[in-house]
């Protein structure tokens, strides 16, 4: 009779490989350096801007976003590793190997969603929170400054940020799952954020709000957002409403990978 490995012990195993494989290692690095490094530059560019800003950009501007300017180039780096830590065993085959010790394929894609979350999750949250105080002290004594972790919406916003890496982090792990190719899940991955939003552009004005706040990347700034509203006045979904929808995303890419996965052999 096969000994299955319970979760705790394939968790440990994925864990593991995590670190062990350059890849991922390489593109938690860039995503943590995106985050911070970004926004530092994002920073300085628009506090030489301030003065010059028009009223409704005044009234419009939300310093959490500005700090947090770096996530929109990081959340790339987080859908590659998301799915390369499942294409990259199907790429090199050892795939079969790693089903063959662990034959539950549930098992296994909870082990590797769970490390993949948690390892975003934290050093995504650091960096989150290092561009927030690199932010506040760019912009002390200006128009922009950031309000204190304690007032409003700030501490929520800042711990959001690092979610919304984690969550599309997922998400690149659940197309990752569904294509089973590096190449096809990081580029349907990247077409999602930056071709669909340039797509959307193209339609009647009328529509373009109502689909604009279901773009992932939009749905990351709602749930970033103190304002309520983007940049221009595009109005978004309820921070709650924003991460729910996103959740959603990710529930369904995992899902369906999953369903793939068991109905089809490595």
């Amino acid at each position: 009779m096969t000994h299955t490995p319970g979760l705790y012990a394939v968790i440990r195993s994925e864990w593991i490989k995590f670190r062990s494989v350059r890849s991922t290692v390489i593109g938690t690095v860039i995503m943590f350096v995106l985050t911070i490094g970004i926004g530092l530059l994002i920073g300085f560019a628009v506090k030489g801007h301030l003065q010059s800003m028009t009223p409704v950009e005044r009234a419009t501007l939300d310093p959490i976003q500005l700090a947090m300017g770096g996530i929109l180039f990081a959340q790339f780096a987080v859908g590659v590793i998301g799915a390369l830590l499942i294409t990259s065993e199907y790429t090199s085959t050892s795939i079969r190997t790693t089903l063959s010790a662990v034959p539950n394929r549930l098992r296994l894609v909870s082990a590797k969603a769970i490390v993949l979350a948690l390892v975003i999750f934290i050093v995504g949250e650091i960096a989150s929170f290092v561009a927030y105080f690199d932010g506040a002290a760019i912009f002390h004594g200006t128009i922009a400054a950031l309000p204190s972790l304690s007032q409003g919406k700030t501490l929520q916003a800042v711990f959001l940020s690092g979610l919304y890496l984690t969550l599309m982090g997922l998400f690149g792990f659940g197309l990752g799952l569904i294509l089973r190719q590096s190449a096809g899940s990081i580029s349907t991955y990247t077409s999602l954020l930056l071709i669909i939003p340039i797509l959307v552009f193209l339609l009647p004005s009328s529509w373009q709000n109502n689909i604009t706040k279901f773009e992932p990347s939009v749905l990351g700034q709602a749930m970033r957002s103190t304002t309520g509203v983007l940049r221009g006045g595009t109005p978004v979904f309820g921070t709650w409403t924003a991460t729910a929808i996103l959740a959603s995303y990710c529930v369904a890419a995992v899902g369906a990978g999953i369903i793939l996965m068991s109905r089809r052999d490595a």
